[in-house]
Formats: C-alpha cells, sequence, structure tokens
C-alpha cells in the first residue's frame, strides 16, 4: 500500500496548504484547517485486449515461410531466400553509397508484383524523389510517395492504405511526438524503431529502414537499432568505385555470410552475376606479388586478387598496410614468413590488397597472402594459371579448409589450371578439370607456387 500523503484544508473554503496556518490567506478564517490524510491511487495496467493467447509449439504455423521476392536476386540472397512479412529491415551506408536508389528499385519491383508500396522519404520532396524515379525508369504505378517526417502521421496514412511494403528514409529525419525531442536523437531512434516495429508486427507488413553510417562505420545511434529490428544490411564500397557489397550482419530468418554485389550504373544498381569475371577481369599476367584466392563468401564461391608488395623502407620503424583483409592477421603471417620460411621482412615495407573492394576474412585466404607477399620480395611472379587455397599455422602448417570442391569448381570454370591445397582431407575431393598440388608446409607452398615459374622462364 503506498503511504498516504497528509495535506490540511480550510474548513470554510476548502483550500490546500503542505501545512498547518493559523490564519486562511483566503477567508480569513482562524484555526480553520484541518488535517487529513489523502491516498494517491494505484495505477492500474489496462489489458490491451490483443488476443494473443498461449499457443502450443506444434500447434503454431508460421507466416514466415510465406517469403516473397523483392525482384532482385541479390538481395534476396543476403535476406535469406525474400522477404519476410513483418521483418523489419535496417540498411546502413555512406552517403552516396545507393540505399535510396536500392530501396527505390525494391519499392518498384514489389509494387509490380505484390500490392501497393508506400516509400516515406523525410530527408527529399516528393519531386526529387521522382527525379530518381525516371533516371531509374520507374513509371511508379501502386507506389506512393510520402514527403513527411511525423511518423503518427506517416502510419496513419500506412493504416489506411496496407501497403505491401512501407520504406522509411531515413530514420534520422522521422519523429514522433512522444519523445520531445529532436529528430536523431537517441530516444527518438529508439521511439521512432519501436513504433515500426510495432506496425509491423500487427499490420504482418515488411519494413524498410535506411540508417547513416557514423565516422566508425556503424550505424548512427550507438548500435540501438541494431538489436531493435529483424535484420541489419550494410552497403559498402569505394567512392571512387562502381562496384557496391550489400553484407548481413544480423538475419534471424537466414544466415548471415551471404553477400550480395552490384555495380552502380546510371539506371541504377544492377546485379552482378558472375562476380569472380569481375574480380579478375583487370588482372595482367606474370604481376609481380599478385596471387588468386578461391574465397567462400557464404554459398558463393569467389575469386579474389590478392596484392601484395613488399620494399625497403626508409624509416626507422617498418609500416605494414592492411586494405580488405584483417590487420592481425597480416602481421602473424609476416612473422610466420621470416621465422619459418626465412623471409627478410624486418626492414620491408609490406601492403597487401584485396583488389574489388571486398573484404576477405576467412583463414583460407592464408595462403594466398603469403604467397602475394613472397613474389613481392623474391620479386618472383606467381603461374597465371595458378591459385593457391589453405589456412597457415603458427608452425607453418598448412591446415584443412572446408568446401574445397566448391572452390577448385569455380577456379576450373575460369580458367585455372592448377591450385594449391592443404594435403588433409583430399580423400573426399572430387576436383575434375584442374590439377591439385598438395602442400602440407608453408615453405612446400611457396616452393611450388614460385620456384615452377622461375623454372619455366629458364
Amino acid at each position: 500500500m503506498p503511504k498516504p500523503k497528509r495535506i490540511f484544508v480550510c474548513r470554510e473554503c476548502e483550500r490546500e496548504s503542505p501545512s498547518w496556518l493559523g490564519r486562511c490567506p483566503s477567508c480569513h478564517a482562524w484555526n480553520s484547517f484541518t488535517e487529513i490524510a489523502v491516498t494517491k491511487p494505484q495505477r492500474t495496467i489496462k489489458s490491451s485486449h490483443t488476443g494473443h493467447q498461449p499457443k502450443v509449439l506444434s500447434g503454431i504455423t508460421s507466416e514466415y515461410e510465406e517469403r516473397f521476392s523483392s525482384g532482385t536476386c541479390e538481395l534476396d540472397r543476403v535476406l535469406g531466400g525474400g522477404i519476410v512479412p513483418g521483418a523489419v529491415i535496417l540498411t546502413g551506408g555512406e552517403p552516396g553509397i545507393g540505399k535510396s536508389t536500392l530501396l527505390l528499385q525494391v519499392a518498384s519491383n514489389v509494387a509490380s508484383s505484390q500490392g501497393s508500396v508506400i516509400y516515406i522519404t523525410g530527408e527529399e520532396t516528393a519531386g526529387q524523389v521522382k527525379l530518381r524515379a525516371r533516371r531509374l525508369g520507374i513509371t511508379g504505378d501502386d507506389l506512393y510517395i510520402l514527403a513527411e517526417t511525423d511518423l503518427e502521421s506517416a502510419l496513419e496514412h500506412a493504416q489506411i492504405i496496407h501497403p505491401a511494403l512501407l520504406i522509411v528514409d531515413s530514420i534520422q529525419s522521422v519523429y514522433t511526438p512522444e519523445a520531445e525531442t529532436l529528430p536523431g536523437s537517441l530516444n527518438q531512434l529508439r521511439l521512432s524503431t519501436q513504433k515500426l516495429m510495432s506496425w509491423a508486427k500487427n499490420n504482418n507488413c515488411p519494413v524498410f529502414i535506411t540508417g547513416h553510417v557514423t565516422k566508425d562505420g556503424t550505424i548512427a545511434g550507438p548500435r540501438v537499432l541494431e538489436h531493435m529490428v529483424d535484420v541489419v544490411c550494410y552497403l559498402e564500397g569505394e567512392a571512387f568505385q562502381s562496384y557496391r557489397i550489400l553484407r548481413s550482419i544480423k538475419n534471424r530468418f537466414g544466415s548471415t555470410n551471404e553477400v550480395g554485389i552490384f555495380e552502380m550504373q546510371a539506371k541504377g544498381m544492377i546485379e552482378v552475376t558472375n562476380p569472380s569475371h569481375i574480380f579478375l577481369s583487370d588482372r595482367l599476367a606474370n604481376t609481380i606479388g599478385s596471387a588468386v584466392v578461391p574465397t567462400l563468401e557464404g554459398s558463393r564461391p569467389l575469386l579474389v586478387e590478392v596484392q601484395a608488395l613488399s620494399n625497403l623502407t626508409v624509416f626507422g620503424q617498418p609500416r605494414r598496410v592492411a586494405n580488405g583483409i584483417d590487420f592481425g592477421r597480416l602481421l602473424m603471417l609476416i612473422a610466420v614468413l621470416s621465422r619459418r620460411c626465412s623471409l627478410k621482412l624486418g626492414n620491408q615495407d609490406v601492403i597487401v590488397n584485396a583488389t574489388g573492394g571486398i573484404r576477405l576474412s576467412e583463414p583460407a585466404t592464408d595462403l594466398s597472402i603469403a604467397l602475394a607477399i613472397a613474389s613481392s620480395y623474391r620479386d618472383q611472379p606467381v603461374d597465371p594459371g595458378l591459385t593457391a587455397v589453405g589456412e597457415v599455422g603458427l608452425s607453418g602448417e598448412i591446415r584443412a579448409i572446408p568446401k574445397l570442391d566448391r572452390r577448385l569448381a569455380e577456379a576450373s570454370r575460369l580458367g585455372f589450371k592448377r591450385c594449391i591445397v592443404p594435403d588433409k582431407g583430399l580423400s573426399s575431393c572430387k576436383a575434375t578439370g584442374i590439377k591439385l598440388i598438395p602442400v602440407s608446409t608453408l615453405r612446400q607452398a611457396l616452393k611450388a607456387g614460385l620456384t615452377e615459374e622461375l623454372d619455366k622462364n629458364v
């Protein structure tokens, strides 16, 4: 029970006072204040009457199986097979990377196949969105453009139209009056996203949200939004390159290992159906410090060129630069090459780059990175028809890697004739059209990858 509050009330004019007064200031009566106890009424929690009842797991039918396509195969791959009804999908990226362009194309595809789509733009006018749509060749049938920053008003319009998809561009530009703070603040982001999630679940309508990226590469709002939404995707790429990589870091309905690859053109974001050919299109034959690795991004095999450059340092401390690979991994490979393979890299600047703007994160790329560094240091080219894959251990051993068959099939499809692979786990490998060179140590791999090419030139 709450403790009762004690107040004093005048018997003549019923004026209240927090303390006893000898004379009432209102009616001027003497000794008229009487102490009374006032109990604050308890707050009652009203039932929302949503009709939700406990259900047996075996008797629940999942509507999440009814995915529908976004009209873009690369986006469907990242989402795990399509858009899930009622899901809230957050798409982040740097300004000008192509988030709005991609979502406008998705809106057009869904509007033509599933039904009405509402595109809420808080940063642009409807006329500006129309200009982009005209450039992309989008007619806009069943696609509604709403230039509104008041989220409550926007959801009222959405409740009337009953769209098949709702897009908010961006979450930092809209606000809800309940937060009583400026748009883009932490409270606004949290409450606005919560309202969108509640609306999406109640109406079984998927919602796409775009979010700005801060200087450290994370979505603005100290990762609050990432914990709230169902799917988080990042659109990556360099401003001077036309290729964009869509990567999922959170997906409640699918894998987070898949990537989608696009090319930014005048007509919008175009899907790249053969990314391995794109990544190797500018590769020159007999290039020193270059090696090709068959890597896996989710279920997709990709062939990526790894470039390395070693040069005698002119500073007291040699520099190590890693673009597209983990910096700690690079330091480990340099240490193994120096200790186990007698490469004197202690006074060398070493720069490693993964071409195409892609990031190589799996350990299977270690062998190609080490081969590229050794090629640059020894000034010997790697055979252009050779690729290498394997994880390098601290003792210089080459460890087995998963899904070797798929990597070799992609390498053979693009014309590679030989591949340096770990000697472990080859019994189950069914590679065709490519010669396997099994090795157990990094020293053997360097001998197979560099010496044979040198002997051919002799």
